[in-house]
């Protein structure tokens, strides 16, 4: 279970608020860090099934490597271009690796719902459509922390 932040009370999405965002969003930025310790940010597709965020990576990338080296994560979702209209989401926690890969598209029981609801939201397909060079990762967060500045009082 996800912690819950302290500070920014006022401002943080409530559990509706915080689905609706991670349904409806498309893209994440998810920082890595290899072997000797530099930071890696980068730009990933990802769909949320309600407990989960699913990330689907390319597996040659500089961000599968340094995972599968050092699974820990943390990815931002965010949103808005004027001061009070931004919003959005930091999730951490540990990247589990699911499925084949790379992912052709082998029967994995655990993918049906992630596949389906990344295929219908960046695709407009029914089902995931696979190239032989993706792979899934699974974030389960320990930590989510939000913000949504449109709840700030008027200046």
């Amino acid at each position: 279970m996800a912690v819950t932040q302290r500070r920014g009370r006022k401002i943080m999405m409530t559990p509706g608020e915080l689905d609706e965002f991670l349904t409806t969003q498309r893209t994440c930025r998810v920082a890595s860090v290899s072997k000797d310790g530099v930071p890696h940010v980068s730009a990933l597709w990802f769909t949320w099934d309600g407990t989960s965020l699913w990330l689907y990576s390319v597996v040659r990338s500089k961000r599968w490597v340094q995972l599968r080296n050092d699974p820990r994560v943390a990815v931002v979702i965010d949103s808005g271009e004027e001061y009070g209209e931004l919003r959005g989401v930091e999730l951490s926690g540990t990247v589990e690796f699911v499925g084949e890969f790379p992912r052709t598209g082998e029967l994995c029981a655990e993918l049906d719902v992630p596949e389906t609801l990344f295929a219908r939201k960046n695709f407009g397909l029914e089902e995931m459509p696979h190239d032989g060079r993706h792979a899934w990762m699974r974030l389960t967060p320990d930590a989510i922390a939000s913000w949504d500045f449109r709840k700030l009082p008027p200046m």
